[in-house]
């Protein structure tokens, strides 16, 4: 090994510090000035100075009126409505009875949904589907107050139900109804719900299609409703939507998603729907529509085949209700002697064909009973019917809608 003496390793040590600090300035990472400083220091001072010029560069905006940021008319309105009726909206969650591995009843969690407190007595409009087979029924307000509520009324075939719970000597915020007949496409609509379980959300959109046909979770077609872009998922359902003068136009029911999240295709019950059946909802429990005493019947493809009917689809008159309103306006059902099985039913052919009422074309049970929706007990309407290969029209006065019908 060979050793090295002290000096040696001190001018070793020099002489390495120095082909560093050459490198270094060769390389231009370090320079001298005359004060024998490095210039690094004065970069350094040259770019704080050049961050103190910014901010005198950039005026924030300042609120004319005083106080805080200033807000666009479009968000105003947005605020205002947010602030007035988020008070109004409520969450609708239940209770429903499952069953254990024993097969004993017991409590389970259900669905969860929105609702608008429509009265200051404590009803609340929600939909159907956020209510259907609960067990109990919970109400919770804006700042977290919770009821135990009861579903007073349900319109299946409009997927609406009221809600009533107590709210004492609380003075609640309503939500006013407006009306759906004079709404445009392009107009600007607020939805606030419960979304995912985020309570108190608000979305806005526009109203991007009016008068789409859809059916519920019962098979019926709910007419006329509003289609939306605003973001409408689950938990939204029941929630209001609201114009900007802030009345209520819609209830927001359904979403159309591939994937089960908004996808700007939402849905919600026209207003004026649910100002022709809450009422009836708080008074009786359900709607009083008008009937037609007959046991109807959907054509279909077999029995169009075996029976030789001239026409593919209707509403076939298997019997009419002794007494009834159709009987006593000359409508016809089908023959004792003429009757054929399908499945547990009996049919009895030979009877009228409903073809149409009212001038709209009946083709589908849906179709009967949506023409029938909007009806009362003791309204007037023209049935056409195919009998003998000839179209007749016979005037009825409505009926009650039986409970089972």
């Amino acid at each position: 090994m060979k050793l090295y003496s002290r000096n040696q390793v001190v001018l070793y040590s020099l002489g390495t510090a120095l082909v560093v600090v050459l490198l270094l300035f060769g390389f231009g990472l370090i320079s001298f000035s005359s004060s024998g400083k490095s210039s690094e220091s004065s970069e350094v001072t040259e770019i704080v100075l050049q961050q103190d010029v910014l901010p005198t560069q950039f005026t924030p905006a300042v609120n004319t009126n005083g106080g805080g940021a200033e807000y666009s008319e479009d968000e105003l309105t947005n605020i205002r409505i947010y602030e007035q009726y988020n008070p109004a909206v409520v969450n609708v969650t239940t209770e429903v009875v499952g069953y254990n591995w024993f097969l004993e009843p017991i409590p389970q969690e259900g669905s969860s949904g929105s609702g608008s407190i429509i009265d200051k007595r404590g009803y609340v409009l929600t939909n159907n589907h956020v209510v259907d087979k609960a067990y109990k029924v919970y109400i919770t307000l804006a700042d977290g107050t919770q009821y135990e509520g009861e579903v007073v009324g349900t319109d299946y075939e409009n997927d609406l139900s009221v809600l009533k719970f107590d709210p004492g000597d609380r003075d609640l915020v309503t939500i006013p109804f407006g009306t759906s007949s004079q709404l445009k496409v392009g107009q600007k609509v607020i939805a606030i719900g419960n979304p995912f379980a985020f309570e108190r959300t608000l979305t806005t959109g526009i109203v991007s299609g009016l008068g789409r046909p859809l059916k519920n979770a019962s098979g019926l077609v709910i007419r006329d409703m509003i289609q939306t872009d605003a973001s409408i998922n689950p938990g939204n359902s029941g929630g209001p939507l609201i114009n900007t003068r802030g009345e209520m136009i819609g209830i927001n029911t359904m979403i159309y998603s591939p994937s089960g999240g908004s996808v700007g295709v939402g849905f919600a019950i026209p207003v004026d729907t649910a100002r022709r059946v809450v009422p009836d909802l708080m008074s009786y429990g359900m709607v009083q529509r008008g009937w037609i005493d007959i046991v109807p019947v959907q054509l279909f493809p077999s029995l169009v085949r075996y029976a030789r009917l001239p026409v593919s689809q209707g509403i076939l008159i298997s019997r009419v209700v002794s007494g009834g309103n159709a009987e006593e306006a000359g409508l016809l059902g089908g023959k004792s002697s003429q009757s054929v099985r399908s499945g547990s039913s009996v049919i009895y052919l030979g009877g009228d064909i409903i073809t149409g009422i009212n001038g709209e074309k009946i083709a589908t049970l849906s179709d009967f009973y949506g023409a029938l929706e909007a009806s009362r007990p003791g309204d007037s309407v023209e049935v056409e019917v195919l009998r003998d290969a000839q179209y007749r029209t016979f005037k009825v006065t409505l009926s009650e809608r039986p409970s089972n019908q």
